[in-house]
């Protein structure tokens, strides 16, 4: 089964109808077949922002749907995900990616993912396929 890893930003794009992305990502999500994955850290980013940026509701409907298990399969990260998640984090020190992007990066190496539905460019500069 084909798997893609959904970043931060998209979901965030999917719930905010007011985001300039959120038609580009429902209609990216709505005709991909396959899996989505989402980490721990990017449902911990995920929810921080919906809660500062659209309330308490828009975070906690979007927790419960996600933790469900139906929307996308969440990984926890390992040790061993961290480590190289730091080891890529000071490899790049010339770029921006936060430390979630390098967890994401390392997680998608794990599980031999090579796209991810992704809004910024930091995906595409660690040389990730991106959607939309």
């Amino acid at each position: 089964m084909n798997k893609v890893l959904v970043d931060t930003g998209a979901w965030y794009a999917l719930v905010d109808r007011k985001d300039p992305d959120y038609v580009d990502v429902r209609a990216c999500l709505n005709a991909y077949q396959g899996r989505l994955v989402v980490s721990d850290y990017i449902l911990d980013e995920t929810l921080t922002l919906l809660r500062y940026r659209l309330g308490w509701e828009a975070a906690n409907t979007f927790g419960e749907s996600l933790l469900s298990g139906d929307v996308a399969a969440l990984h926890d990260l390992t040790r061993k995900d961290k480590e190289e998640a730091w080891r890529i984090f000071r490899q790049y020190r010339d770029k921006s990616f936060s430390f979630t992007d390098c967890t994401s990066f390392a997680l998608m190496q794990r599980l031999k993912l090579t796209t991810a539905v992704a809004i910024d460019s930091d995906f595409r500069t660690y040389g990730l396929h991106c959607i939309p």
